[in-house]
């Protein structure tokens, strides 16, 4: 019997796997032409069921409304550390945009969304960087948070990305609240008529929440070229993520528009510049040894390109995040922080 197990998320991999009472399995990878074939009739296919579902509930489904974003003032528009310690670095990149009390008050309900997606562990930058996850729960609730949630949508199995990635055991040690996505999370996002991404479920978490930090890795993307904080947005979808991937620059600005994150660390202590999204081979990674530190996405993706030789204008979603007003790319204006500690 065959059956098709669909892993969609950062990297786009259909797997078709063959399975019997016998306990075996083989396993065929497609290439991009065959995935994107397969993408366009399942989008009919979506749209259809889309359509059936939505004549019957006909206004009776609960719908997510954006998030509001905070309106936020910093000492910099982008902080830039370089050293030794992802810990200390985030810590003093957010001392040098003015401090996390900026983003976090008293009582507030936190969501960090690091990438967790793959079941690497850190020397790969595949996944976030587990000192720099730490370093914001352990910072949001020194600012009186009254709960820190840390999620990913994974790739892989979740509960070896969670683990191998080292991410579990540095939330738990931090005092956050390390979550496991469930189905009944996800919920239609009210998104602007016309939108690509009309009634996709997004985790209500991630929308409900008082500040949401987006936390990714700096890292090559086989179909984007690189995977950096709006990218990193995917990881709140549900539904078949895979669809994403079409017309895939329009929906990631959408999405970044629908969950306003409030603050945008960028973890590029290691950076992996090829064969990405998974990675698995450690020359491909360069140790940077850096934290950007934003409150414009655009802007901190704009100067993350730069570490690796790109022109930010040349990533799709940074060039139509600018262009749809969600921040800014003009690196040379901006006013940025360098800092080697």
């Amino acid at each position: 019997m065959y059956y098709f197990k669909f892993n969609m998320g950062e990297g786009g991999v259909i797997k078709m796997k063959k399975k019997s009472s016998i306990s075996y399995s083989n396993h065929r990878f497609f290439t991009r032409r065959s995935i994107l074939r397969f993408l366009q009739k399942a989008a009919g296919m979506f749209i259809l069921a889309k359509a059936a579902k939505s004549d019957l509930l006909a206004g009776t489904e609960e719908k997510l409304k954006p998030r509001k974003k905070r309106k936020i003032t910093t000492l910099h528009d982008l902080v830039a550390v370089k050293g030794d310690s992802p810990f200390h670095l985030t810590m003093r990149a957010l001392q040098e945009l003015g401090g996390i009390g900026r983003f976090v008050r008293k009582s507030d309900v936190v969501v960090v969304k690091p990438n967790i997606g793959w079941n690497r562990s850190p020397e790969f930058a595949a996944n976030t960087n587990p000192e720099v996850v730490a370093a914001l729960v352990t910072a949001a609730l020194q600012a009186g948070a009254k709960t820190v949630k840390v999620f990913d949508n994974t790739c892989n199995s979740a509960k070896m990305c969670y683990h191998t990635s080292g991410i579990y055991d540095a939330v738990k040690k931090a005092g956050g609240e390390i979550q496991y996505v469930s189905d009944w999370k996800y919920i239609p996002g009210e998104f602007p008529p016309g939108s690509a991404m009309a009634d996709w479920p997004i985790n209500r978490d991630a929308v409900e929440c008082d500040c949401f930090i987006n936390v990714p890795v700096a890292k090559h993307h086989s179909l984007t070229d690189l995977t950096l904080s709006i990218k990193n947005l995917m990881g709140v979808c549900g539904g078949m993520r895979g669809l994403i991937h079409l017309n895939i620059e329009k929906k990631l600005v959408e999405l970044a528009g629908f969950i306003s994150p409030d603050l945008t660390i960028i973890d590029a202590y290691r950076i992996l510049m090829k064969n990405g999204p998974s990675g698995g081979n450690r020359n491909d990674v360069v140790e940077k040894k850096t934290i950007i530190a934003s409150a414009d996405p655009v802007l901190a993706d704009s100067y993350a390109a730069t570490l690796f030789n790109k022109d930010p204008g040349s990533i799709g979603y940074i060039r139509i995040g600018a262009e749809k007003k969600l921040g800014s790319m003009d690196l040379s204006s901006a006013r940025i922080k360098k800092i080697k500690i």
